[in-house]
């Protein structure tokens, strides 16, 4: 589920809107202060609000018990990325080298910490594993596993897509080696080109690359059991 809010900006009061316009008049030119008039008036109007979304996370009632669970504990680690992948704006690109970001439409989350919430509550529901914890926690665990996020956004300049790209490694913690390693790149096409459908195509192609994910790691275990 995609969850939607409104947020309208803070204002400064009109005291103190008041008080800066009279300090101004007092050393200010009459046509800068003419200016700085007509500009306090065209800003009369009602702030813009915000709308934050998130992605879609499993919940308890997805939960499974596999019939042969790893006896090992899993520690997610933080997802690296770029500064913009870790602030909540959404990000675009017109398919080219530049980047921007929407500036009323925003994530409720920084995108590497809602991936993470999502692969986390996708390792625990599969009831694959003896435990999964993120790393950061006090939890000991037999494997790490760790990743960066290259691209999470609208590209336009064509068909309007929502590009995800990232990279794990799972690291044995006891030998210190990195064990297996997963890349995922994926287009997923918007279903119109307002931005209510290009987070839902980003949303569906982070839980098809969490699905690809959690195959993978259960095909290594099962080629690999833990001793």
């Amino acid at each position: 589920m995609i969850l939607v809010k409104d947020a309208a900006k803070t204002r400064p009061s009109t005291a103190k809107r008041v008080r800066g316009l009279l300090c101004f008049a007092k050393t200010a030119p009459l046509a800068l202060l003419t200016a700085a008039g007509l500009l306090t008036l065209s800003g009369c109007g009602a702030a813009r609000p915000s709308k934050y979304y998130q992605l879609t996370v499993p919940s308890d009632s997805t939960a499974s018990q596999s019939a042969d669970p790893v006896t090992a504990t899993l520690l997610l680690g933080p997802l690296l990325a770029s500064h913009l992948y870790r602030e909540d704006r959404l990000v675009y690109s017109m398919g080219g080298e530049q980047m921007g970001t929407y500036e009323y439409q925003r994530w409720a989350e920084p995108p590497t910490e809602m991936i993470e919430e999502v692969l986390l509550r996708s390792l625990r529901t599969s009831g694959h594993y003896k435990a999964v914890y993120m790393h950061r926690s006090n939890a000991n665990g037999d494997f790490a596993l760790r990743g960066r996020l290259y691209d999470f956004k609208e590209v336009s300049g064509g068909p309007i897509v929502a590009r995800v790209t990232f990279d794990l490694e799972l690291r044995d913690l006891k030998s210190g080696a990195t064990v297996w390693t997963h890349f995922y790149t994926h287009d997923e096409p918007a279903g119109g080109k307002d931005v209510p459908s290009i987070v839902a195509a980003l949303d569906r192609n982070v839980q098809a690359g969490v699905k690809e994910v959690l195959t993978g790691l259960e095909q290594y275990f099962a080629t690999h059991p833990v001793k």
